[in-house]
């Protein structure tokens, strides 16, 4: 193991926030919806050259769709349901009834498309898809070979079509293949039932909810939509109201109907803001390495890791082995980058309060059509001292592992780091 800058490394992640949450979901008001936020239509980040003599050989990648309609139409029945009792009753305002018509018309838009990709989706992919070809020509070269691998949800296997297409477009000699078959979910969307289970601990649920407990409700947003707020509240939850409202307008970002922003403009940054605080605490809660659960949650992604450095086992042998995509969901993403320990997302606590300090901000893990690249490199197919870069969103990021040539790793480390960490937690079970 290489030591010298390790403890430069481990700071690393929170210097590089030079931003505040309160800055981006101003820059990008989607950012405050963590899951639903939008995968960034430009990428500038600049890459560090390798080592001398080291080339770019093989990538290998877990990826999220890319920008959906909403899964199911609970989110948007919740405020929906709710505005259609207080308007049986004329006790909505002129805004509450321009509210009203917005939300019918979200409805109807989404109405037998919940959960499909958009349009919006698609291009994401395809830009992305773009962007691996101009940034590592020397892994997608004439006649190389790329593996393309889904779940079985249809999203996913449309980021992954949008994807290969564009791979082809760039370079027809490549031999692409892509695969769709439920015998591969054990690991490319594997839900740990137990850990699921037990996530929200007695000690989770009081902590959560003590959290939460001021950052919940508006009563200004109560005044402005309807007549006789006070009265109102026997049949309209504040909390609920305004939580799911906030969310059906950001949502509309990843639809062709991201240009009516007037749902979404009746909130506040600070609404924002608290908003993304409660979805933060509870992302952490479900997938991160919380001390209020034991921790464990990241482990559901164990499969995926293990069969991540498999396939790159089995990949190095080969003098030019391409590209393994691989098409998936959120829930995958996030606990495997707190599994890994990527940009100090394995980060350890009970204190909710400092998951904003530390820099554990989901929003920036898994936005639609997120992903991560593992970019592997060396001088030749007889270079045993292959190294490794991790892209999360196309950004160099930093491992709890030491090294001497960062943003580069040696596999050989990375590789020992995962094997013990999963042998480690396999011998408790």
């Amino acid at each position: 193991m290489r030591y010298l800058p390790l403890y430069l490394l481990l700071l690393l992640p929170w210097s590089l926030n030079a931003q505040t949450v309160i800055d981006l979901i101003r820059e990008m008001p989607t950012y405050a919806s963590c899951n639903y936020h939008i995968y960034p239509d430009t990428i500038t980040a600049q890459q560090t050259p390798p080592p001398a003599g080291k080339r770019p050989f093989y990538i290998s990648h877990y990826g999220r769709h890319g920008s959906r309609y909403i899964n199911n139409r609970t989110g948007f029945d919740t405020p929906y349901l709710m505005m259609l009792q207080a308007d049986s009753v004329n006790e909505l305002t002129p805004i509450g009834e321009r509210v009203l018509q917005e939300i019918r018309l979200i409805m109807a838009d989404t109405e037998g498309r919940w959960g499909e990709l958009t349009s919006y989706g698609r291009e994401q992919h395809r830009m992305i898809a773009r962007r691996m070809v101009q940034n590592f020509p020397e892994v997608f070269c004439k006649g190389a070979t790329v593996k393309a691998v889904s779940t079985i949800v249809p999203r996913c296997m449309g980021s992954m079509g949008a994807a290969v297409m564009e791979l082809l477009q760039a370079e027809p000699t490549m031999q692409v293949t892509m695969e769709v078959t439920k015998r591969n979910q054990w690991y490319m969307n594997h839900q740990d039932r137990q850990l699921r289970k037990n996530y929200m601990t007695p000690e989770a649920r009081k902590a959560y909810d003590a959290y939460i407990a001021s950052r919940m409700g508006n009563s200004r947003l109560m005044e402005q939509i309807f007549k006789n707020p006070d009265i109102v509240k026997e049949i309209v939850d504040e909390e609920y109201f305004s939580y799911y409202l906030m969310k059906m307008g950001i949502f509309q970002h990843n639809t062709h109907l991201r240009q009516n922003t007037f749902l979404r403009e009746l909130f506040h940054i600070e609404d924002l803001y608290r908003m993304w605080q409660v979805d933060n605490a509870l992302w952490y809660i479900q997938h991160g390495a919380c001390k209020l659960n034991g921790g464990r949650q990241p482990y559901s992604q164990r499969h995926l890791l293990r069969r991540l450095i498999a396939d790159a086992d089995s990949c190095l042998q080969l003098p030019q082995p391409g590209a393994q995509l691989r098409y998936g969901h959120d829930t995958v993403l996030l606990p495997l980058v707190c599994l890994i320990g990527i940009n100090g997302y394995d980060l350890a606590t009970d204190n909710l309060d400092e998951l904003e300090a530390k820099g554990w901000w989901c929003s920036s893990v898994f936005p639609m059509g997120s992903n991560l690249q593992f970019v592997f490199y060396r001088s030749g197919p007889q270079d045993t001292d292959v190294l490794l870069k991790v892209l999360l969103n196309e950004q160099e990021a930093t491992l709890p592992i030491a090294t001497d040539c960062a943003p580069y790793y040696h596999w050989s480390d990375f590789r020992s780091y995962c094997l013990a960490k999963l042998d480690a937690y396999d011998s408790t079970r």
